[in-house]
């Protein structure tokens, strides 16, 4: 239960949760294809993916000047799914 509560902390926004979506679909991300997929500012695409790195739900790699984020913590996905899928959201 303790593992639920921190992914449930840790995602607790509704841009952290599709975030996580998109990296569920894709094996990883840069920055810039995730805010222009979001339709948020770049800036606060990384406040929110390096909050989620620091906090070991993420993976990063910088490849040049772009960094590329994926899921560390798959069980992050389960979570979200299975919130979802709840008939009394």
């Amino acid at each position: 239960m303790e593992k639920v509560a921190f992914i449930l902390k840790t995602t607790a926004h509704p841009t952290r949760i599709a975030i996580v979506q998109l990296l569920a679909a894709q094996e990883s991300m840069s920055v810039n294809d995730i805010s222009e997929r979001l339709r948020v500012e770049q800036s606060l695409a990384s406040h929110h993916l390096s909050g989620m790195k620091l906090k070991g739900i993420l993976n990063s790699h910088r490849e040049g000047k772009n960094v590329f984020y994926s899921l560390k913590m798959r069980e992050v996905v389960d979570v979200i799914q299975c919130l979802a899928a709840c008939t009394f959201l």
